[in-house]
């Protein structure tokens, strides 16, 4: 039973509330619509979907551009590498990535879930490949009313779900190449030699591909995706929005396109339902907002299209805010989304700061606990481990020096000391000063790492020299 049957029949009572819950789901066949917004979507579709499956092949000084080497903990973003220890840039990422969705629902709704969604994206690219080979919607209706076992669909039907298996199969595939190098992989994959977790996530990302965009697709977004339900925390009546213009439609009804309907009493609808067959959810956007509506803006391109054919006005079915459909002022600059702009810019200068002041090097300096400090010679001599973490792509050489007391003397281990990319260096160091020129009994002192071959590559840590009593 439908929401308007239940709602016509004075309210449900519980048998009718277990019908409508557990109804059988009627497949959805979206018409195929052209226009300004199906062609801005199908860009989006087409350049994501372009750059998954693209960037794992790129290569970048001689490895792969983006990879996310959990083994070595090491994370290359083309000419970046970045380890656990930049957490902090990852805290601003998602934060700016939150942010910039509330920013962009509030000012014009559900853009993400439209254009960019994965769910949207590849549910979109397994609808083009149905089109392909079962044609459009009347033809996709009329070969579903076939017998199970008629030539003509099984031919169809298992040509269509072997591409979106492949597909499918090359999703998961292109995953686990962000995580491991994309030739190794594919030899690997080839030769049947996969390891346990990697069969696993293959065989997961696969089905579940070709289980959302193939089968479920309009049911994940209504009923899996929580987005769809808190997203009125962030609409107002400023909101832009899908909206059909009920004073300019109402009453509608169908007419020829040179009859005077308006001595009718009918409105600029025809009651043609297009834009109900083009939703991908199936909802009828005239029934005003509703969750279901994912923002892809098909059913203003088919309306706009009748509009034409009809010689009316464009615009029944706009993307505006309700308080322009009720004929109040609109705003779209208002506190909410300038204070969404504000913290994201905010964040996103923080998150430049840091990437441009991040040095890929790091130390730590640790005390020898079991002696405050030593007399040799007339010296203080402290002793101290220092740890080198090479966080750059390559192997460095660096030179060390000690500040902060003047005449100190250092003594190391190794004269050269030399760091392998992604490693950790253990270097047992004494640093000794003259009593004479300690002023007090803990002195700050600075332990200075710099890069032979770049000067820039260069890092201080601060330490506490220790001294008798004076």
């Amino acid at each position: 039973m439908t929401k308007d049957a239940l709602a016509s029949s004075g309210g449900p009572d519980d048998q009718q509330v277990a019908e409508a819950l557990f109804a059988k789901r009627e497949k959805i066949y979206p018409r195929e619509v052209h226009g300004l917004y199906a062609t801005l979507r199908n860009t989006s579709v087409i350049v994501l979907l372009a750059i998954y499956f693209l960037l794992p092949w790129l290569t970048w000084d001689g490895r792969q551009a983006v990879l996310f080497d959990l083994p070595a903990r090491k994370f290359y973003i083309f000419a970046l590498t970045f380890w656990p220890q930049d957490f902090l840039n990852l805290a601003f990422l998602l934060i700016i990535a939150a942010l910039s969705l509330f920013f962009f629902t509030a000012l014009a709704g559900r853009l993400w879930c439209g254009y960019a969604c994965p769910q949207t994206v590849w549910t979109e690219l397994f609808i083009w490949v149905e089109r392909l080979l079962e044609g459009n919607r009347s033809q996709q209706i009329r070969l579903d009313k076939l017998p199970r076992w008629n030539p003509e669909r099984l031919r169809a039907k298992l040509l269509k779900h072997g591409i979106w298996l492949t597909i499918a199969w090359y999703t998961g595939f292109t995953f686990l190449a962000y995580f491991r190098p994309a030739g190794g992989l594919l030899t690997d994959m080839l030769l049947f030699n996969l390891g346990p977790w990697e069969t696993f996530w293959l065989l997961f990302y696969t089905f579940a591909t070709y289980g959302n965009a193939g089968w479920m697709r309009e049911q994940v977004c209504m009923y899996m995706c929580p987005y769809a339900r808190f997203q009125s925390a962030m609409f107002d009546n400023d909101t832009l929005i899908v909206s059909y213009d009920s004073q300019r439609g109402e009453p509608r009804g169908s007419r020829r396109a040179s009859d005077d309907y308006k001595s009718k009493g009918l409105g600029d609808c025809i009651d043609c339902r297009i834009c109900v067959q083009v939703c991908p959810t199936g909802i009828d956007i005239r029934n005003g907002l509703q969750y279901q509506c994912i923002g892809c803006c098909a059913c203003i391109d088919a309306c706009d299209d009748v509009m034409d054919k009809m010689q009316y006005a464009r615009g029944l079915i706009r993307y505006t805010t309700q308080n322009a459909i009720a004929g109040k002022r609109s705003r779209v600059l208002r506190p909410r989304v300038l204070i969404y702009a504000t913290v994201m810019l905010v964040f996103g200068a923080l998150f430049a700061y840091t990437l441009m002041q991040r040095i890929p090097l790091e130390l730590d300096v640790i005390r020898d606990r079991n002696q405050l400090y030593r007399e040799t010679q007339g010296l203080i001599e402290n002793v101290y481990t220092l740890k080198i973490i090479n966080m750059d792509a390559q192997g460095h050489y660096y030179e060390l020096a000690v500040s902060g007391i003047a005449n100190l003397a250092l003594e190391t281990r190794d004269e050269r000391i030399f760091v392998e990319s992604g490693a950790v260096y253990d270097l047992p160091v004494r640093v000794r000063a003259d009593a004479a020129d300690l002023v007090s009994r803990s002195s700050d002192i600075f332990f200075n790492l710099t890069a032979v071959e770049d000067e820039k590559l260069s890092i201080s840590e601060k330490a506490r020299f220790l001294g008798p009593v004076l």
